[in-house]
């Protein structure tokens, strides 16, 4: 009788399997996601092996990312040639369904408003997420952008300021520090200003939310401010600081903001959509922190050059500083210091003496 479970239906069967799990690593993985990913990988060696084998033809699909419209007509085909020493024929039907999403990817890029404008002229965009338990994106100025499920904005840029105007939903930003034009997050007649800092932006049926994760921000207009001459004068815009939380009623005449400091876990709970599955593949520890530091309260602090430098290849959900912490210092002959709730500094362990 023969094994059905290495019979040529059951191998395609995983490697579709395997494309379907490389598409879905890439955009990120939910919670119950990741178990189910370990759970697949456990189950059988094949999928493992079965797995790398589509992640290098995705790789290799990435070097298509490198090519622009003005480089030429077409892209080079060596893009997409296979590898050296391997059937054509294989390399053709794996990598068609990744084909298609970089195909995909492409058209998408080449859908998006050119960048070169003439000097004085403001740019718009639309950014939709329709699908996508959450997705990032960056902005024209490099402004990192992650957009909830169902979030859409639009950016108004001009040489004065960068303004964006979230449409509905939540979204994050880690804006990029540029003095000369502030950053202006328009949410249901509520402006948010920043220079260079981190915050998110929340609309629903009852209020706008706003929590700093990083630097300060600066609320501008709100719903129900007065704009006759014998109003009185506003008070002044609030300030808000690091890890402190405004909440600004809908309304005709809402009251003022209600703003709190939030603890660090009530900060994760608000920001947990965020998290997403981060796969390094021979990734500078810098690289590594500042990916980390990005998503999270708690900021891991790299003290030592060489430390700094070190290649790692290895998959974290974003939100798994401890885990990520302990590796290195299990593996890298790394020392984390934790010197605060929101800070941990890693350097290099010291060398222990040789025994005489």
């Amino acid at each position: 009788m023969s094994d059905s479970s290495h019979s040529p239906e059951k191998t395609e069967q995983i490697a579709q399997a395997a494309a379907a799990w490389v598409l879905r690593c890439d955009r990120g993985l939910t919670g119950s996601e990741q178990d189910e990913f370990s759970s697949w990988l456990a189950a059988d060696p094949r999928h493992g092996e079965q797995l790398a084998r589509h992640r290098r033809h995705w790789n290799r699909l990435d070097r298509l990312a490198q090519w622009r419209p003005e480089h030429g007509d077409l892209p080079n085909p060596d893009l997409l040639a296979p590898p050296p020493n391997r059937s054509r024929r294989v390399w053709r039907l794996a990598a068609l369904p990744l084909a298609a999403a970089a195909a995909i990817a492409l058209v998408l890029w080449l859908g998006q408003p050119a960048r070169n404008v003439a000097a004085g002229r403001p740019t718009a965009a639309a950014i939709a997420i329709p699908a996508e338990p959450s997705a990032s994106r960056v902005l024209e100025d490099g402004t990192m952008v992650d957009l909830n499920r169902g979030a859409s904005l639009t950016t108004r840029y001009s040489p004065g300021e960068r303004r964006v105007i979230l449409e509905r939903g939540e979204a994050h930003f880690a804006v990029t520090k540029d003095p000369g034009r502030p950053f202006i997050v328009q949410a249901d007649g509520v402006d948010v200003q920043a220079v260079g800092t981190a915050f998110n932006v929340r609309i629903d049926a009852a209020a706008v939310e706003i929590l700093v994760t990083e630097g300060q921000v600066q609320l501008g207009s709100l719903p129900g401010t007065p704009d006759t001459a014998d109003a009185p004068a506003p008070a002044s815009p609030p300030v808000l600081e690091a890890r402190q939380r405004a909440v600004v009623l809908r309304g005709a005449a809402p009251p003022p903001p209600q703003i709190d400091t939030l603890t660090r876990g009530e900060i994760e709970r608000v920001l947990v959509w965020q998290q997403r599955l981060l796969d390094f593949n021979a990734t500078p520890l810098r690289e590594i922190v500042a990916e980390f530091n990005r998503r999270n309260v708690v900021q891991l602090v790299v003290t030592d050059v060489e430390l700094a430098s070190v290649r790692i290849s290895a998959a974290f959900r974003s939100d798994n500083i401890e885990g990520f912490v302990s590796l290195l210092e299990a593996g890298f002959g790394a020392r984390a210091e934790r010197r605060s709730d929101t800070e941990i500094v890693l350097r290099r362990a010291l060398a222990q003496p040789n025994p005489r």
